[in-house]
């Protein structure tokens, strides 16, 4: 048979599956991230190929036979191989260690989105290993065995059907072990079992439970055929009963043996004497009883593989190395570890645990439902049947129910698996951080979080209070729901307040633009200058640079300056310098020598009238002493330019140094700092600001510090960055890009200042969330703010009145090309003057999508420039499934949309020192002096969504009639040197900025670099 006819024959054998075609996709290294991307591995055996990802379910698995965890191991290649070589036609990897092989799709797994399957593999870390209740999921080609089935027959034994059975009240009373053990299980080898023995009557439970009797026990009663759907272990072509179900077989001839040994009366021995081990265990061990298992659940919580050598000994041994103080052996090769007796544990009498151990028939290892319990303390703790915790519940919860899943498909999106410590306490406590109102715990270990919204959307219904009765893994007196159910929790009240104005603001359509600007900074003419690639841009006849003269907006041809660069800039790093011109300075770039680059530009003309300046550059006279590609830079207090990280050019080797510009004289001055390079690649554009004590925070990828300024020692290492719900892993700068800004300063400047992070991703899941943190007081924490939305690559603005605007970005994946889909185009206003949690506005949405390479720029008059987006993300066909987006936009606050008319101010004075005073004259239209308000906000160069240098601060001022003095901030550390945007509030309402200079250039920027073709504009 051809493949292609083996592939349609297969989709026809499978037609719940939704297989795809396989096409080639080859790799654009152009500057793009990619060492979270998977691929097929090239060398699987035979035709195994992907099919996609699935979803899967603990109670249900999609693949259903064998199976294997490797924590630090796991690859594509190890599963399939691992299925192949037991000729299973379907391999699953999932949540990053986890192996499934099976020859149907079962239990209604289903398709599901790439994204979902995100998990990198413990071996291979550019694999991709499914996820939480998401398996990656592979195919031989090969076609599928008959499905198992009930067998009608065997020999003389007729199926009765499928009976109820429970542990503590058994439908066929005497167990049976198996020669080969509970892998060998199955119809023939029970029947056979049973007949040895003497008994009509033949019973298989749990797929590896073989019982026996003369007649049917305890009432037992006929139940549906489906209710016994699990696979013999010995036999994957027939079904073994269930979870408390029988499989009965009624022998129909008359030739039986003798019965050679009569039931026990709970028991489940062959008749062999067995005893317990009282001599010869590890140091401190000993013997306690035998007790009852199953009648509530299982006594003790933590199950080892079958072990068909199992001893006492052994067991012991296993629950030693983790480091559990109980032992307990059943049904002669199960070993069970925990610390305490848990589910109602009760004593049962001694002859009941008479089954011997696989590995030693001599010793007894419990029987059906009985377990040999050891315990290395000498005492037993036996803990009472769990019950639903609802007292003493984290903030506003209160527990509402059992909730049963829709099946395969779950009701929350947010899944925890705490193995050892879910608890109400623990899983509530982790939703409600991150902003979650519901909470579910669910198969006694996964904690489950959401929107209360989610269980009606979604197809969650009540279900019996029986239902949730499995006990919390790390409280096991509580319930944590059930099998597909949920021990449910709702936050009672408000968790995040998102507030939604009447007045929203607009985006606003402004230009037609020349290139997706990858760096935007509003000049002191006025102007706002780009740079974009050079040489690698995609637009052939760029120059790399351009200037946008804002009071010729409506007139195209002439309203854009060309200006040039000689190097490619691509991903540079930049800020406005304090020398007398307000110059802009690039540093870094894409490859090369461009990535030693340091570039600098004088802005001049003015408002309607061209400048003649442009970059100027000499890589041989000036340039950095490593070359970088996504830098960061800061204005030191003492004037001097701290340049950090990045990349050694295009997904080049990590650059894990620092370095001062102006370079220092004698010799190679760079810092390696270990942190940088312990965690690269999710490092690049690391967060710098300047803090009021004159030392230096530093974020990068979950981390943060503060260093010492003048020696760039760590002084202080604060709390890791909260990152998602599910995973602290998520990171929050490049390529895991959210946006950072410092909250706005007030006199007499002696609060602790704050740092504001929003946006970031879980390696291709975006982050919903802001976090914030004061780093400089004693004992530093974040707090978690959670956002309406998802949102990686995020643009933070400032904007005049203290707020922030959040815009641009995605709701799924990472900064890069062709990484990111989902674009969010919703504007968010962030207020740091309200209380925590109630800091969010709703504003309005743009129908155009702002992904990788965008920016968000205050301007002049108080609206914010919406630029850029140059995702390179394809459709399946290969046309561009975003552009290269050109379009200008701006987006207008609602300070600027209620009709109200901005203020107007005239100042003779914008050079001014530290402590000085200096006058306006303001004209107001609707307020008065006082109450209005006066802001600062610093000058920025914004790329990648990292505005290098923001700041906003609100000095003392004072008025006479509408002569208002000015009080500078007090110092260097309060407000580096540099240039700023000054701003008078009527009310809400801005006036246009006027840019004043505080601090002069103590680090005499305006005189470097001392060469002629370098044009100096002094200090």
């Amino acid at each position: 048979m051809t493949s292609s006819a083996l592939f349609w024959t297969a989709l026809a054998l499978f037609p719940n599956i939704p297989f795809i075609s396989a096409r080639h996709d080859f790799e654009r290294r152009h500057a793009s991230h990619t060492r979270r991307q998977s691929a097929t591995p090239n060398d699987l055996p035979g035709n195994w190929t992907e099919v996609g990802c699935y979803t899967d379910n603990v109670a249900a698995r999609t693949l259903t036979s064998a199976s294997f965890t490797n924590t630090t191991g796991m690859t594509v290649e190890a599963c399939v191989g691992f299925c192949d070589q037991q000729s299973f036609i379907f391999a699953g990897v999932e949540f990053a260690q986890e192996c499934y092989c099976g020859n149907i799709v079962s239990n209604g797994g289903t398709n599901a989105s790439t994204s979902s399957c995100n998990s990198p593999c413990t071996g291979n870390a550019s694999e991709v290993c499914g996820a939480g209740g998401f398996l990656n999921l592979y195919w031989s080609g090969k076609q599928p065995p008959p499905p198992p089935v009930t067998a009608p027959s065997v020999g003389l034994w007729e199926s009765l059907g499928c009976f109820n059975d429970t542990p503590a009240t058994r439908s066929l009373s005497l167990g049976v072990a198996i020669t080969g053990g509970t892998a060998n299980v199955s119809v023939q080898t029970c029947t056979a079992a049973c007949f040895s023995l003497g008994y009509p009557l033949s019973g298989l439970e749990f797929a590896q439970e073989c019982y026996c009797d003369v007649h049917l026990e305890n009432g037992a009663v006929s139940q549906p055929l489906t209710d016994c759907d699990m696979t013999c272990n010995g036999n994957s072509s027939e079904f073994c009963g269930g979870p408390n179900r029988l499989n009965v077989y009624n022998y129909t001839g008359t030739n039986l043996p003798p019965i050679t040994t009569p039931p026990p009366n709970g028991g489940g021995g062959t008749g062999a004497p067995v005893f317990p081990v009282l001599l010869g265990l590890p140091t401190g061990w000993s013997y306690n009883a035998c007790w009852v298992d199953n009648a509530n659940g299982r006594i003790l919580g933590t199950e080892l593989p079958d072990n068909q050598n199992l001893t006492v000994d052994s067991c012991i041994e296993s629950c030693i190395g983790q480091n559990f103080t109980l032992a307990g052996l059943e049904f002669q090769s199960q070993c069970f570890c925990g610390n305490t007796l848990i589910n109602g544990a009760a004593l049962t009498a001694e002859g009941d645990c008479d089954m011997g151990c696989t590995g030693n028939a001599t010793e007894a290892c419990g029987g059906p439902n009985r377990v040999s319990v050891y315990t290395a303390t000498g005492n037993v703790t036996a803990l009472p049947v769990p019950v639903t915790q609802n007292t003493s519940l984290p903030g506003q919860f209160k527990y509402t129910g059992c909730l049963a899943e829709p099946g395969a498909n779950r009701v929350f999106p947010y899944q925890i698996i705490l193995t050892n410590n879910n608890t109400a306490e623990n899983c509530l406590t982790q939703c409600s951080t991150f902003g979650y109102p519901a909470a579910g715990m669910e198969f006694g270990d996964e904690c489950w979080c959401g929107d209360i919204s989610d269980i009606a959307a979604n197809g969650g219904t009540v279900a019996p209070e029986t239902d949730c009765s499995f006990p919390c893994s790390g409280d096991p007196i509580h319930l944590c729901g059930g099998a597909e159910r949920l021990s449910l929790y709702e936050w009672q009240g408000n968790l995040s307040v998102w507030n939604t104005p009447s007045n929203i603001g607009r985006y606003e359509y402004l230009i037609p633009g020349l290139v997706p600007p990858l760096t935007a900074t509003v000049g002191k003419n006025g102007k706002v200058n780009f740079l974009e690639k050079f040489g690698t841009s995609e637009l052939t006849n760029s120059t790399g640079a351009y200037e946008l003269d804002l009071s010729l907006v409506p007139d195209f041809d002439h309203a854009w300056r060309e200006m040039h660069v000689k190097s490619d800039v691509f991903c540079n790093g930049a800020l406005v310098l304090p020398d007398k011109a307000a110059r802009v300075l690039s540093i870094g770039g894409w490859s090369l020598d461009s990535t030693f680059g340091v570039r600098l530009y004088w802005p001049d003309g003015s408002a309607g009238v061209n400048g003649t300046n442009d970059w100027e550059e000499n890589f041989e006279e000036l340039h950095l002493q490593d070359g970088r590609w996504y830098p960061s830079a800061l204005l030191l207090s003492n004037g001097s330019i701290l340049v950090v990280g990045g990349e050694s050019g295009s997904n080049g080797p990590a650059v894990p140094t620092l370095e001062i510009l102006p370079t220092p004289e004698g010799g190679r001055t760079t810092l390696f700092l270990d942190y940088l390079n312990r965690t690269d690649p999710n490092n690049l554009y690391p967060f710098l600001h300047m803090l009021p004590s004159g030392r230096v925070f530093i974020g990068y990828y979950n981390e943060a510090r503060i260093l010492n300024a003048a020696t760039f020692d760590t002084e202080v290492v604060l709390p890791n960055m909260p990152g998602s719900v599910t995973s602290f892993l998520a990171g929050r700068t490049y390529p895991l890009e959210g946006s950072a800004v410092l909250f706005p300063q007030y006199p007499p400047y002696t609060d602790p200042v704050t740092v504001l992070i929003c946006g970031g991703s879980n390696f291709g899941i975006a982050l919903d969330n802001c976090i914030s943190t004061q780093p400089e007081v004693a004992n530093a924490t974040w707090t978690i703010e959670r956002m309406p939305s998802k949102r990686v690559m995020p643009c933070m603005s400032a904007l005049p009145d203290g707020t922030f605007l959040i815009v641009n970005g995605a709701q799924q994946g990472v900064a890069g090309f062709g990484l990111a889909d989902d674009p969010n185009l919703s504007a968010l206003l962030y207020d740091p003057s309200q209380p925590v949690h109630q800091r969010i506005s709703i504003l309005n949405t743009t129908t155009i999508a702002r992904l990788y390479h965008s920016e968000a720029t205050l301007l002049p008059d108080g609206r914010v420039l919406i630029t850029g987006s140059d995702p390179q993300t394809n459709n399946p066909d290969g046309t561009p499934k975003f552009p290269e987006e050109l379009r200008v936009e701006v987006y207008i606050p609602p300070y600027l949309t209620s009709g109200l008319t901005q203020p107007t101010y005239t100042i003779t004075e914008t050079d001014w020192v530290y402590g000085g005073q200096y006058q306006i004259q303001v004209r107001l239209s609707q307020g008065t002096t006082s109450t209005m308000r006066i802001s600062l906000i610093a000058a920025t160069s914004s790329t990648h969504g990292n505005a290098m240098g923001i700041r906003t601060i609100f000095p003392e001022f004072s008025c006479s009639g509408n002569i208002c003095t000015i009080t500078a901030p007090p110092n260097s550390f309060v407000s580096p040197p540099g240039w700023h945007q000054l701003f008078i509030l009527d009310g809400p309402t801005p006036s246009h900025s006027q840019f004043v200079r505080i601090g002069g250039d103590p680090g005499e920027l305006g005189n470097w670099p001392n060469f002629p073709d370098f044009s100096l504009p002094g200090v």
